[in-house]
């Protein structure tokens, strides 16, 4: 679906995206993920053929960009650096000029699919009021009804969630979950590692303009092998496993034990109360926190 090899872009001095290799699979939601600096968003616009690349290149669908672009752009639907719209138009009126740009399809057709759209990313009570007048969550909803207009195959989202409050967050991630659940690739770049978490199936993780790691999100959340344990009497279960326990604070332990039943059966065994217990696994943000080193500005090499 998205393919490159040895992607590099320089900037001057300044070396943005280093020999990315990247491999978006059909039916991912890939998460992009990295801080603000590293590269994501010129990667982005290289894929889509924004940005001619220093070296390397991109293949989407397996057609060259963007020498191909003709024939590939038509299939993704793509929201980068914040959605462009006419301020002074009305968010309704800038997606019927951006579908009539497109092929095919009757007034009638068209206006059925700018409503549709307009309802499915919560813009559809929004009347003839000018984008300008739109809070920095609405023009991201707008975007992002832009890049779904003509029911792409692949979504390219930058920071898609930008302004949005919590409760337009869940919309838009139930949104791309209900898209990708009907055939829609989804490749999304974000520095919200707990966003990407609850969303993605894929992650690739950007430090510095290199791919320091790709996998499948469910790989890098398998158990650690040690079980995290609430008590409320941390003393009697220290004074059980001894060793075994390899952090604690006032109500809850680490235990290096994989077996989470055979522990909660010694423990409640011995009169030891549990609240709960559960396997130990990484989140997203401690991984990439591990990989990476503190800050991403650009170097010049």
């Amino acid at each position: 679906m998205i393919r490159t090899s040895q992607l590099t872009k320089r900037f001057g001095r300044v070396l943005a995206v280093d020999n990315l290799d990247m491999d978006v699979r059909p039916g991912d939601i890939y998460g992009f993920v990295g801080a603000n600096g590293s590269g994501k968003t010129t990667t982005v616009r290289m894929l889509l053929g924004l940005v001619l690349p220093t070296s390397g290149h991109v293949e989407l669908f397996d057609q060259v960009m963007p020498r191909m672009a003709a024939r590939v752009l038509p299939r993704v639907g793509g929201l980068v650096e914040g959605p462009a719209a006419y301020g002074h138009l009305s968010g309704r009126a800038n997606l019927t000029l951006i579908d009539a740009s497109g092929p095919g399809g009757t007034r009638r057709d068209r206006a059925r699919r700018v409503e549709d759209t307009l309802h499915r990313v919560g813009l559809d009570g929004v009347g003839r009021r000018p984008v300008k007048a739109y809070s920095l969550g609405m023009r991201q909803r707008l975007g992002l009804a832009a890049a779904l207009l003509r029911s792409p195959d692949l979504l390219v989202l930058d920071e898609p969630t930008n302004g949005l409050d919590p409760h337009g967050i869940h919309e838009i991630r139930d949104l791309l979950i209900e898209l990708n659940t009907q055939g829609t690739t989804v490749f999304l770049s974000s520095h919200l590692l707990a966003e990407v978490e609850q969303l993605c199936t894929r992650v690739g993780v950007l430090d510095r303009g290199r791919m320091i790691l790709e996998e499948h999100l469910a790989t890098l959340r398998q158990p650690t092998g040690r079980t995290i344990v609430q008590t409320p009497d941390v003393g009697a279960a220290r004074a059980l496993l001894g060793a075994h326990i390899e952090e604690a604070d006032d109500n809850r332990i680490v235990v290096a034990e994989p077996d989470t039943a055979r522990l909660n059966a010694l423990l409640v065994a011995h009169g030891v109360p549990v609240t709960e217990i559960a396997p130990e696994r990484r989140t997203l943000e401690q991984i990439v926190l591990e990989l990476t080193g503190p800050g991403s500005d650009r170097i010049p090499q």
